[in-house]
């Protein structure tokens, strides 16, 4: 059984979707791809997914994985904004709800630790950051 798209109900929580596209994308060879009738993003294997009221749900978020201990520490530090997901959530990642008032610079940084946690490895680099030259190689 395949399952239905999913869509924004309205016009800001698309564009708290398009902005996570936009972050998401802007990573070394991330791609988009629909899953579940929900946008996700992959580096190799999923590094965030869109959850778009997905099973009657009451929120729009994006869902990441996280190193051990970070997603209990913001669970219980804001409740209101981070959740344990179904599903990935056993296995440490975290829900993140866009829907309002985003912290926009900490979901920043969660998806880029999300993409180096998930990215093979010469993927790996910081968006943006310069490829340094090793002192030892000779010129």
């Amino acid at each position: 059984m395949s399952h239905p798209i999913k869509r924004a109900s309205n016009k800001a929580e698309q564009r708290a979707i398009d902005r996570v596209r936009r972050i998401c994308l802007s990573f070394p060879s991330a791609t988009e791809k629909l899953a579940w009738g929900e946008p996700t993003f992959r580096a190799g294997k999923i590094f965030a997914m869109m959850d778009t009221h997905h099973h009657g749900a009451n929120h729009v978020a994006v869902v990441v994985p996280a190193e051990l201990g970070v997603q209990e520490t913001l669970v219980k530090a804001d409740p209101s904004r981070y959740f344990v997901p179904p599903y990935v959530g056993v296995k440490g990642w975290i829900g993140v709800r866009i829907d309002e008032s985003p912290d926009w610079g900490a979901l920043k940084e969660l998806l880029q630790d999300a993409y180096r946690l998930i990215a093979p490895e010469p993927k790996r680099r910081r968006p943006g950051a310069k490829r340094r030259r090793l002192t030892s190689q000779k010129r």
